[in-house]
């Protein structure tokens, strides 16, 4: 009888002393996570290690992106880490994920493709790094903001431009980007929209958002349709390249892109392009670092935070 008690004793101790534990390891648990999803650390903008990943260096635009973060950066000595994807998928994760290795306090991307850059998103939120989309959003995972012009708006404006310039049913091409960025299905969107039973759109074709791709494309539409009167690219590069092969071409075409890029306005100003729908790229990266030391600050961040939009024409850039 006394042997059974004392060990019903020890079941009873052994018992207690695993549920406290189990308790304890719940109750630490619960605590973390409650104060990770809902407080933020405030750091000012001298102490924060801010990872900047952009889709390429190759492009104006983004050089323009560059610059508004790292001027605004430099005014608050903030310590910024700057990779360039080279317009590869696999490049800029394996650039996201050495920046979460490194442990930043935040993740600034620009994404290639928005579908590709989801895996790299999730990390980032596994390991508690916000992330801020720029230009391009990304289809999955948690992203604190995204700083963008409003590329449907910006699709409609180049159609309207070019309903009004060439008249009802005008046969024109379309240049398009990245397959999968979502800059390229929004702008795409707009201006298919805004165009339905006013333009008559004989080709679509992407030419990735790169100059020498928008030469070599616009070639290959001329060739299968010279009697095109109007081309609309999703950007300025591949409209830069399109004005060399119209050039090559003897013909006269009239060329809208969009980004507002230095190259793409002097083009624009020369008439060799008739209009681009610009975007103020120094003041989405400047946004963007802005929007770092708003949450860093404890800040409210809006999901989404629009860059300004304007339709440059050959007669505005003259004035």
């Amino acid at each position: 009888m006394k042997h059974s008690f004392k060990r019903f004793l020890m079941v009873a101790v052994v018992a207690a002393a695993a549920i406290f534990t189990l308790t304890a390891c719940g109750n630490t648990g619960l605590g973390s996570s409650s104060d990770s999803g809902s407080k933020v650390t405030k750091k000012a903008p001298k102490d924060l290690k801010v990872g900047v990943s952009l889709s390429t260096l190759s492009n104006p635009f983004f050089v323009s992106v560059q610059n508004g973060i790292q001027d605004l950066a430099k005014k608050n000595k903030t310590n910024v880490q700057i990779s360039d994807a080279q317009n590869d998928t696999a490049k800029q994760n394996n650039n996201v994920e050495d920046m979460i290795q490194k442990k930043v306090d935040v993740l600034i991307i620009n994404p290639v493709d928005s579908s590709a850059i989801t895996p790299a998103v999730k990390d980032a939120n596994d390991a508690g790094i916000p992330v801020i989309t720029v230009d391009r959003s990304s289809d999955g995972g948690k992203v604190l903001t995204l700083v963008a012009s409003n590329s449907v708006k910006g699709g409609q404006m180049a159609a309207k431009y070019l309903i009004d310039k060439l008249g009802k049913n005008a046969k024109i091409a379309e240049l398009q980007g990245i397959p999968g960025a979502s800059a390229t299905r929004e702008r795409g969107k707009g201006f298919d929209a805004a165009a339905k039973g006013q333009l008559d759109i004989v080709s679509k074709q992407t030419a990735g958002f790169d100059r020498a791709k928008g030469l070599t494309v616009t070639e290959n539409i001329l060739q299968g349709n010279g009697d095109i009167v109007g081309i609309f690219s999703q950007n300025d590069e591949m409209a830069l390249g399109a004005v060399q092969a119209v050039k090559a071409a003897g013909k006269k075409i009239t060329i809208v892109g969009f980004d507002g890029e230095a190259d793409g306005i002097k083009a624009v100003k020369a008439g060799d392009m008739a209009a681009t729908v610009a975007q103020k790229p120094e003041e989405m990266g400047r946004l963007a670092l802005q929007a770092a030391y708003d949450h860093f600050n404890g800040k409210t961040v809006k999901k989404n935070i629009e860059s300004p939009l304007s339709l440059v024409t050959t007669e505005d850039a003259n004035k």
